[in-house]
């Protein structure tokens, strides 16, 4: 007796189909492991170098957590239509290398954005315990409004801690709240965990509309096809624009970036040193 039976993954190549299943199995074991008091995101998601949750590690295994079954589903759909295609042409070694070089790429590009935003308020800090003032605690807060919002404080209520400083400005009562106020808001923002292959899948994006620039594809919610290199052009621009509008946003716009470049730059590498790319 014979069976007809074909398995979901028949016809997808190697590489694209372990990362696939790898990435599956981490986020089952995530929602497995939760309740036993087990937190791999906390363990495996990337974290900011000067946090106490940073591990080595990191860069690496973030790649395989994701948020939920929607950030996952999207990332995995994106690796299996263009991953296969690539591995396809390229061979599973440099498949793989690509991938990891594209999502250490992204962890890379997005911790160096998140350097520049955390270094003033570090300095900023900094100041304030050298010699703590109303009127400097007052302007910390004016210009890191958007920050302490998005890191989930009550800005109100810190304007008016900051309002009341200021009417009695003599008093020292206030320096210690003020100060471990400061103090929280900067571990907050470095204990914020990244997690997910977006980065990755953005570098692998990037390198199908760069081999296969003339493809015509239809994305919702254009009603027309669009070319394969337009389509990249447009992705890198919306994450230009959101990653410097929203610079408090919970998705890592410049790591999908860095994902994209780190790509585009090696691309560019294999087809001076190759004379047999494709």
């Amino acid at each position: 007796m014979t069976s007809n039976y074909r398995s979901p993954f028949t016809g997808i190549p190697p590489v694209t189909k372990n990362l696939i299943i790898i990435n599956v199995i981490m986020l089952l074991a995530t929602y497995i492991l939760a309740p036993k008091g087990i937190d791999l995101t906390k363990a495996l998601g990337l974290y900011y170098p000067g946090s106490e949750n940073f591990r080595w590690y990191q860069p690496i295994t973030h790649m395989f957590m994701h948020g939920g079954f929607g950030h996952i589903f999207f990332n995995m759909f994106a690796l299996f239509m263009f991953g296969r295609v690539l591995e396809s042409v390229w061979g599973p070694k440099r498949f793989l290398l690509f991938y990891f070089v594209t999502g250490l790429g992204a962890a890379a590009l997005h911790t160096f954005v998140n350097y520049i935003e955390i270094e003033p308020l570090a300095k900023a800090v900094t100041a304030f315990s050298n010699t703590p003032s109303a009127d400097l605690f007052s302007a910390f807060v004016n210009k890191h409004q958007s920050t302490i919002k998005d890191l989930g404080f009550n800005l109100p209520q810190i304007i008016d801690f900051a309002t009341s400083w200021l009417d009695t400005p003599t008093s020292t009562s206030y320096e210690a709240e003020a100060t471990n106020f400061m103090n929280l808001l900067i571990s907050s923002k470095m204990n914020i965990p990244t997690v997910g292959a977006s980065g990755a899948v953005y570098g692998v994006l990037l390198g199908f509309g760069m081999l296969f620039p003339n493809t015509e594809m239809m994305i919702f919610p254009l009603p027309v096809p669009i070319k394969a290199k337009y389509m990249v052009m447009g992705y890198a621009a919306l994450e230009l624009v959101l990653g410097l509008s929203m610079p408090g946003s919970n998705i890592a716009h410049f790591a999908h970036l860095g994902g994209m470049l780190f790509g585009f730059f090696m691309i560019k590498y294999w087809n001076k040193t190759t004379t047999n790319f494709y």
